[in-house]
């Protein structure tokens, strides 16, 4: 077998393989022999079914499955020892691949296109300036991870008068337009309507200030407009909503709100675990670290992307566009259109791009990242899910069992290593560029991104 590239120019070059007979009948032989002993056809014994028979039966689907595993073998060993940096995965030649006969030929040829990714030099130094932009942390902005905070850690409690966010749990009954009552009508005990979705001010104005007991005729349909809600609180399907009345008679049982928690020890033990803060001057402070620390994670990521543009300005490399676009149809049939290809072309050139311009940064600055920093990134994303939903003390025990079964997904590993080259990638900046920090407002901040 004979394996060769030949270059077409200096973004484009083909592989081609010749296989010959001896490279693939001892192991299509050896294939055949197996169908031969485990063949059990009427009027032969068990094993005893002609070899002529069996290579009718079985000769081509065995020569092609060969075939494809040695083409495909020795087109990865190739490009692996000949360390071709390729973009995207071989082709089949359009130009050079001849039609293959398996009935009547011993010998093959084929031939696969491939794009040679360009060589490009990259480098960062101080003479490079890139702005860092840092959240101040200020008052106003405690304040309100204040309040999200008692408000994950409150209660509901009961209320006297319906006020604008509150639950009403009510006994509804079905009316005529007229406002008579019908009789074996739609009625629901204890339905649940919340305040903040209903949809009609006028509605909204009529229940707020009512209390427990109170009888009052409402138009569901205007207040839920939504089939899908409105059929989930009267139990019925969507379709009856458009032929019965929506009218409803509309008795207040309940009336539940949701308070905030206390600023007290309590609080403090279980959003941050028992003893860990013990004054609001403390939880404040708490506060204060935790947003710089957080908001720190977003100033990098800034810092990330603006490296990333200017690294994509900086850096000139050109790319093997047409057989980019043929290797994007091809492993998207289905999926991509020339249409859609052509007017996302812009963002995918450079996006692949940035790809070779990060390796190239890893390469040049030996870059690396450790299966340990990968395990430990999975437990800190563990937790700050699990934080969501107000448990801030979890045990070691469960965060690596979550973590492990997150690394076992080939996707979730291959984003997790992603995001660790990143910040591999962000540091490095930090450590060599001049950076023109800017202190700026939570709201000034979260503008830079809407471009």
């Amino acid at each position: 077998m004979q394996v060769k590239k030949e270059s077409i120019d200096d973004l484009n070059a083909m592989i081609r393989i010749q296989v010959e007979k001896s490279d693939y009948d001892p192991q299509v032989t050896a294939k055949l022999k197996d169908h031969k002993k485990q063949a059990n056809m009427p009027g032969f014994r068990p094993g005893m079914v002609p070899m002529g028979m069996i290579r009718r039966m079985y000769y081509k689907p065995v020569l092609l499955e060969e075939i494809n595993k040695i083409v495909s073998e020795s087109l990865t060993k190739f490009i692996e020892e000949e360390k071709l940096n390729i973009l995207g995965e071989p082709l089949p030649s359009k130009e050079q691949q001849k039609e293959i006969d398996f009935e009547n030929q011993e010998n093959f040829e084929f031939v696969f296109d491939i794009a040679i990714a360009p060589e490009i030099e990259v480098d960062i130094s101080e003479k490079d300036k890139l702005p860092y932009y840092v959240i101040d942390a200020d008052k106003d902005l405690i304040d309100k991870h204040a309040d999200s905070y008692t408000g994950q850690y409150g209660e509901m409690i009961s209320g006297e008068e319906v006020e604008e966010e509150d639950v009403i749990k009510a006994n509804l009954s079905q009316l005529t337009p007229e406002g008579e009552l019908i009789e074996g009508g739609i009625s629901v005990e204890d339905a649940t309507l919340s305040m903040k979705v209903i949809k009609d001010e006028e509605i909204k104005k009529q229940l707020t200030g009512s209390k427990v007991g109170e009888v009052m005729q409402i138009d569901l349909k205007k207040a839920y407009p939504n089939e899908t809600e409105l059929s989930q609180i009267l139990g019925i399907e969507k379709e009856k909503i458009e032929t019965e009345s929506m009218l409803f008679q509309l008795t207040i049982n309940e009336i539940t709100r949701w308070k905030k928690a206390e600023v007290n020890q309590e609080f403090f033990d279980k959003a941050f675990g028992e003893g860990e803060v013990n004054s609001e001057e403390e939880f404040r402070n708490r506060l204060k670290e935790e947003i710089e620390k957080a908001y720190a994670q977003n100033s990098d990521y800034k810092l990330f992307l603006d490296t990333k543009a200017k690294m994509l300005d900086k850096v000139k490399a050109e790319l093997p566009e047409d057989f980019v676009k043929r290797w994007l149809l091809e492993t998207n049939k289905g999926k991509l259109t020339n249409e859609e290809l052509e007017k996302d072309f812009d963002k995918i050139k450079d996006d692949l791009k940035w790809q070779l311009i990060q390796d190239a940064l890893i390469k040049k600055f030996d870059l690396k990242v450790e299966p340990q920093e990968v395990e430990d990134l999975a437990k800190q994303q563990v937790l700050m899910q699990f934080r969501q939903y107000g448990m801030a003390n979890v045990p070691e025990e469960h965060l690596n069992n979550y973590a492990g079964e997150m690394l076992k997904k080939d996707q979730e590993r291959r984003r997790l290593y992603e995001q660790k080259f990143q910040e591999k990638i962000t540091h490095l900046v930090k450590e060599t560029v001049k950076l023109d920090e800017k202190k700026v407002k939570e709201e000034e901040f979260t503008k830079l991104f809407e471009n």
